[in-house]
């Protein structure tokens, strides 16, 4: 009995030892570290966050000796890569630094406050040289993040951590609502080629996405369904829109409010039928997948994407986590508890 108990204990060693490899640690400045904690800690695949002060002249200080140790507010950030990938977490962190800016973010000033991307894991640094490269596109001032391996890392004092949970009025440089803004990575998703497509789709599907056919309205399999989940582009697999911007228009065809991030359609002028519309395509797959008007209900911000059921696949909630749309779960929670709300 005893050889059985250790060698359980062994194994759960080993299975906690597992765990904990699959988990992936990067370090992150991004001024007054108050706020990038609390805005780290609510991003899908993020398990843990901890601060602390980083890449300093010595392996001790504290908030008072910033000034002589040279270290920087640094968040530590613990999380799942089968969750999200370094590349998109770091995206997440562009969104609410201003990159450009030397030793200062928000109101607060000084070397403390610079920006840094520092890492223990080399295979981690050209792909942090790569992100910020692309981000350098889009500036025409020099980055100033720093690209550095992590060195003297210090915890804070215990009153720095999760401050803005002990104190909701806490100053913050940072909006937490960007966490909300859900990243879709273009990158994740991939059109096949044509003769692949003629294949995976259905003659229809591939007549309305690849050739702008127009489906019979209230003929088709998504007019009617207003179950909790996500559309996404039948082409590709990118998601397109939530299932709690759907609406009855009584138009026939699928209708929504809004996509779910402004970035994954694209528009373009449509004439046929000697007609002027407005055409919406999707972002990776480029598939036709309907038009938009402005005649939607104004209470949704009036807008009316009329969508063709045959462009897109819809993805129960219940089955999002397991086909790789789990980081979009949180956000749609949010947004039926919203819905709820405004019946009530």
């Amino acid at each position: 009995m005893r050889a059985l108990v250790l060698g359980v204990l062994v194994l759960v060693g080993v299975l906690n030892g597992m765990q904990e490899k699959k988990m992936h640690t990067i370090y992150l400045a991004g001024g007054c570290f108050w706020g990038l904690e609390a805005y780290m800690e609510r991003i899908y695949g993020v398990k843990n966050a901890l601060v602390g002060y980083a890449n300093g002249k010595s392996d001790q200080t504290n908030y008072h000796e910033l000034h002589n140790s040279d270290h920087a507010e640094t968040v530590k950030v613990e999380f799942d890569p089968k969750e999200i990938s370094l590349d998109k977490l770091l995206l997440y962190y562009f969104k609410v630094i201003d990159p450009t800016s030397l030793n200062q973010q928000g109101n607060d000033r000084g070397r403390q406050y610079r920006t840094g991307i520092y890492y223990t894991d080399p295979k981690d640094e050209p792909i942090i040289a790569k992100a910020l490269a692309r981000l350098q596109n889009h500036y025409p001032q020099k980055v100033r993040v720093e690209l550095e391996p992590l060195k003297n890392f210090v915890v804070a004092e215990e009153y720095h951590q999760d401050y803005l949970k002990k104190n909701p009025g806490g100053y913050c440089h940072i909006d937490l609502k960007k966490a909300d803004e859900v990243i879709i990575d273009p990158k994740d998703y991939h059109k096949p080629n044509q003769a692949a497509l003629k294949k995976q789709l259905s003659d229809l599907q591939y007549k309305v996405t690849q050739e702008s056919y127009t489906e019979h309205p209230f003929e088709n399999e998504y007019d009617t369904l207003f179950k909790p989940g996500i559309y996404v582009d039948i082409t590709t697999g990118e998601p397109l829109f939530l299932s709690t911007d759907k609406f009855d228009s009584g138009c026939g065809w699928p209708a929504f409010s809004k996509p779910i991030s402004k970035e994954v359609v694209g528009y373009e002028k449509d004439t046929s039928y000697n007609r002027l519309r407005t055409e919406v395509r999707s972002r990776v797959g480029n598939a036709h997948l309907g038009h938009v008007f402005e005649d939607g209900p104004k209470e949704l911000g009036g807008l009316r994407y009329c969508i063709n059921s045959a462009a897109l696949k819809f993805i129960p909630l219940e089955e999002m986590e397991a086909k790789g749309y789990g980081y979009l779960v949180p956000v749609l929670q949010r947004a039926l508890i919203k819905q709820e709300t405004k019946r009530l």
